[in-house]
């Protein structure tokens, strides 16, 4: 019974000991019968309690990892004096708090109005560059076929559609009801809750919730890194579980060799199943990304501000909601229809502070690498057009990336004179806006394009 003093607990923890002991008391029976509670009492009693008590039943069974089901019990003994005081209190649930109450309960302070839920994300809504098409397929496989690659593990930056991923595989089994139980936790969650189980709830109850599960999903498990107690629980949950064949999804920022900490016995469970790498959305991704929020947001920004946003930012979605919701809430401000002149001054501090520092050095093996130089060629006396713009490419990005003084610059590639750089600045501009094309190994590319191709190799793109 278990199971029936922790559903108590939780609900005392949501409506109080005092709502607990008149609602839940005589007449309201609780009983375990596997991964379902089955709560029986009066119809009159039943449909109380479900109408008016249906979130926070709900929520706490959702902790607790067990399903619900009402029973209609006529049989069971109702307290005459305890079901006026049910209906006393429903009639004051919809009254102001500072009704009174009869003389044998206690006042009752109505809960403060309780927030929306935050809707977990649709894989329908993921947006997906080409580099991220095999996580998004792997991930509905995962739906479709519980179990095909387990564990899945998702590896990416933050805000590069992780949790994304994981939310849209919860939401789809629930809907499609694929499998019957399934578990989303982050790792901070799974932690915290096995502490708690060794100091008083008890492991069977604990396992029994991660272990029954059809499918676990486990976000942000670089937590696990240096707790040795929970990598040992975590890894005789990953065995129980692939002994019956489970689906089990996890999420980390890093690859599992990047974090030792994490122990070689979940690593290597983790390599035993599929790795899946997401990248930061590109500038199609953005883009999309942008037009998606901006619908969601009601955010009414032209498509020349999406464009321009989406060459601006990073492919952190975070980011580019973030920026949206900054737009909306200065135009709102000023009372101005949001245009791209608005949007560029409205966000000017943002897109500076969110552009990360970027090293000459770094800039000088981008375009070597991007273009085909070597970068002794680049930083030689060489006048040929193979080299001279790569090499003013590299300048013109320097002083567009970078704060670093025209001396330093020009010294990145091999020049003396600080005029070359200004030179080089001038030059690329008029580039851009002509045809001029930088010659390749194999073939050429527009300006445009290869500045484009080198700040991507960059990030920055």
């Amino acid at each position: 019974m278990e199971i029936v003093s922790a559903m108590r607990r939780a609900l005392a923890d949501k409506v109080g000991q005092d709502r607990l002991a008149v609602w839940f008391g005589r007449g309201v029976r609780m009983e375990p019968c596997g991964t379902t509670l089955r709560i029986a009492a009066a119809d009159t009693r039943l449909s109380f309690l479900r109408r008016n008590l249906h979130a926070e039943l709900a929520a706490a069974a959702r902790e607790l990892g067990v399903e619900l089901e009402f029973v209609v019990d006529n049989s069971a003994v109702i307290d005459s004096e305890a079901e006026v005081r049910d209906q006393r209190s429903e009639v004051r649930e919809q009254k102001s708090a500072s009704d009174a109450l009869t003389s044998d309960l206690r006042p009752l302070i109505p809960a403060p109005p309780r927030q929306p839920r935050r809707q977990f994300a649709s894989l329908a809504d993921f947006v997906a560059s080409d580099m991220n098409r095999v996580a998004l397929s792997v991930a509905k496989t995962a739906v479709e076929r519980p179990g095909a690659y387990t564990p899945l593990t998702i590896v990416g930056p933050p805000g590069s559609g992780k949790t994304h991923l994981l939310e849209g595989i919860w939401r789809e089994v629930r809907q499609s009801r694929s499998v019957s139980r399934v578990i989303y936790l982050t790792a901070e969650q799974f932690t915290n809750q096995f502490l708690e189980a060794i100091r008083h709830s008890g492991m069977p109850n604990f396992r029994r919730k991660v272990r029954d599960a059809e499918m676990l999903l486990i976000d942000d498990i670089q937590f696990f890194a240096g707790k040795q107690s929970t990598l040992i629980e975590l890894a005789n949950t990953i065995d129980a579980l692939l002994r019956t064949g489970r689906q089990i999804v996890f999420a980390i920022d890093r690859t599992p060799s990047e974090l030792p900490a994490l122990g070689p016995e979940l690593i290597a469970r983790l390599s035993g199943g599929l790795i899946c790498t997401l990248e930061p959305a590109d500038g199609a991704a953005r883009l999309s990304i942008l037009q998606q929020l901006a619908v969601k947001q009601d955010v009414a920004a032209p498509p020349d501000v999406l464009v321009w946003l989406a060459g601006q930012l990073t492919g952190d979605a975070r980011v580019l909601a973030g920026a949206l919701n900054r737009l909306k809430a200065a135009s709102e401000a000023h009372e101005r229809t949001i245009d791209l002149e608005f949007a560029q001054s409205a966000l000017a501090d943002l897109i500076h502070s969110g552009r990360r520092p970027v090293r000459l050095p770094e800039i000088v093996d981008a375009v070597c690498d991007v273009l085909g130089v070597g970068a002794d060629e680049l930083k030689s006396s060489s006048k040929s057009s193979s080299v001279t713009l790569p090499r003013m490419l590299a300048m013109f990005l320097a002083r567009k990336w970078t704060r670093a003084a025209l001396s330093e610059i020009s010294r990145s590639v091999g020049r003396r004179s600080h005029t070359t750089v200004l030179s080089a600045q001038k030059q690329v501009n008029e580039w851009l806006t002509g045809d001029k094309r930088v010659p390749l190994t194999y073939g050429s590319l527009r300006v445009e394009d290869a500045i484009k191709r080198i700040e991507t190799h960059l990030r920055l793109a």
